[in-house]
This record gives structure tokens, sequence and C-alpha cells, in this order.
């Protein structure tokens, strides 16, 4: 079984378990104080082009994305986001069990807009009720989206700017962040991201780490006690120097976005595998996620030597669903996957 389901599937690369297996044996001070952290902390602020920023190493998303948002919400506030959104539909009410509502906004593409927030914003503050109705207090984006959609450098610019002029925090989530960056089309920078934001996070689970994401704090206003608020939720690891051992490793000669870039390659070539044999595509992905509509008789044939990952219903006899490639991807399981697509047409 070749399984395309996700991109986190895998252990990590080799540059990182070297690392691991090398300093193995080696003392050092738990909580992330330790050099090996100080160092990565210092590669990616250099990346990001932010030398004064805060960066913070987690174990997972969710727990990321849940100690992130309660660390900037008031407890009548809530967090806006797209209905398709990570927190709002892949965190088991991560986000509500710390007591904020995760308030959602209509997308078809995973994106939601400047315009969006500002009307709800609106909306709220006219309404004669708004006492009554969880306050909007920051807005949560995901580069890429849950659809592997990207937004533009315009597209972020004006959102941004609507949140400065709302006083609301934006947050990044960049669980697939290497792979957004790279895309074919993608006209943001790392640095240009970390301009656009309050706070965003690397991940990498899922680009090349056994587990970690590196939360990057540029607003002076949020970095405050944000590690009590870390512990607090469970989220200072004891063996911290795992952590920033790892994103040393992935942040030396441009490793982070090396294996992103074959990622998304890879994703190319599935792409085409289903276009090329007339299987329309459910989004337009520049990313590492790839959505074909399949006939469920053969999806089911596919599916007894691929795994991918259920989307949704389009109609009574067909399925959207994803392939997904990730920086471990081979040539050899993505033309296996070729073969396997083209006697499906015989």
């Amino acid at each position: 079984m070749i399984h395309f389901n996700c991109d986190y599937l895998e252990g990590a690369h080799s540059a990182v378990l070297e690392r691991l297996v090398r300093t193995n044996m080696e003392q050092t001070i738990g909580y992330g104080c330790d050099p090996y952290c100080e160092t990565a902390r210092a590669k990616i602020r250099a990346a990001c082009g932010v030398p004064d920023a805060d960066v913070h190493f987690l174990v997972g998303g969710t727990q990321t994305n849940t100690t992130v948002i309660a660390s900037i919400l008031r407890p009548y506030q809530g967090v806006l986001a797209a209905v398709s959104g990570h927190v709002n539909c892949h965190e088991t009410g991560a986000i509500e069990s710390t007591g904020h509502k995760v308030i959602t906004l209509p997308t078809k593409n995973g994106k939601i807009t400047a315009r969006q927030v500002a009307e709800y914003v609106e909306w709220h503050k006219n309404d004669e009720s708004f006492e009554h109705i969880v306050y909007p207090g920051m807005v949560y984006i995901s580069y890429p989206t849950e659809a592997g959609t990207l937004y533009t450098k315009s597209e972020l610019t004006a959102l941004y700017n609507t949140c400065l002029a709302y006083g609301l925090p934006l947050f990044i989530d960049g669980a697939r962040l290497g792979y957004g960056l790279m895309a074919d089309g993608a006209d943001l920078t790392l640095p240009e991201l970390a301009q656009l934001c309050d706070v965003f996070y690397i991940g990498g689970t899922k680009v090349g780490a056994l587990f970690g994401e590196a939360v990057v704090i540029t607003n002076p206003a949020l970095k405050k006690d944000f590690r009590p608020l870390q512990k607090q939720r469970g989220a200072m690891l004891a063996k911290g120097r795992l952590l920033g051992l790892q994103f040393d490793a992935l942040f030396t000669d441009d490793l982070y976005f090396r294996i992103a870039r074959h990622a998304d390659e890879m994703a190319y070539q599935i792409r085409e595998i289903f276009v090329s044999n007339g299987y329309p595509l459910l989004f337009d992905s520049p990313t590492n996620q790839q959505y074909p509509i399949i006939p469920d008789e053969e999806l089911a044939i596919l599916g007894q030597n691929f795994g991918y990952e259920y989307w949704e219903r389009v109609d009574e006899t067909h399925s959207g669903v994803r392939f997904c490639a990730s920086w471990a991807t081979t040539q050899e399981q993505v033309d296996a996957l070729r073969e396997a697509v083209r006697a499906l047409k015989e």
C-alpha cells in the first residue's frame, strides 16, 4: 500500500535524525533554553528578516493553535476563521475547550477576505445586542489553506490592513508553510509574510521534522508572558532541545525550502496524472495537496493499493478526495500511481 493520505506519515528527514543521534548523549538545560534552541531561533529570525521576533518551539499543530489563540483572546472574545479552517473542522473543539468561540466566515476556496472581516466587525459593533454576542478578538488563517489554496500578497496585505484598522491580531497557521512558500505562482516570501501578520508558525511536523512547530511572534504586544501561558497549556517540552535541533537542521542550507519544493513538484505530477486522464479537480491547488473528483467505483479500485483522504461528496456517484505529496514522496511512488490511474481507463 502506498499512502498519499497526508504529509506526516514518514518519520523525519535524514539530516534531522543525524543531528538527534549525534547529540543524543549530550546534557543540556531543558524547556527550550539550550544552545541548540538559541541557534535555531537565530536562524529562523534571519530567514524571516525579523531580528527582534520571539521564537518558541511547540510540539504539534493543534497544541500550537490552541496555545496561541488562548494567549491572545480575552474571555469574552472569539477568533474569526474560515468555516473550513483547521481550528473549526479538525481540532475536536480544542479552541472551544479554552472558552473561546470559533466565529466562522463562509468560503468556497478556503480563503477569507478583508471585506468579510470588516463586514463582520461592523455588524457586531452596530448590533444593538453586541454586548451579548461573542466579540471578534482576532483573525486566524492558514497558509496554505485546507483547500491547498494560497493568499496572494495583495490579499494578505488587504486582510492585515483591515485587522490593523480594527485592532485584531492576525495569526497565520503555517503547518504547511514551506509547501505554500515554494509553490508555483506563490508571490509571498517568508520575510514578506512575517511582516503581514502579528504571529505565525513554521510547521515542522508536516515538513521534514519528527514533530515540532516554531511560533514566531512579531507583534511586541503579544510577546509578554507567552512562556508561562505555553507552560500552562502543556506546550513546553522538558527536552526542548529536541525541537531546537530539528529546526536548526531544517534551517541549515535551505533544507526546509528544498524539501518543501520537492513535495510540490511531486504533487504537480499527481495533479497531471488525474487531469490528463479526464478527472476534474475540486480545488485549484498549487501546493502539495491535490483534490481530484473520482467516480466511486474507480475510487474503490484505486483504494486497494493507494491511500487517500476522503474530502466531500460531489454527487451520487462521485467523491472529492485529497492526494498529498510530502517531503519524502518518491518518484517511484508517483509512477506507481500513474500506472494505476492509467489502468482505470483501459
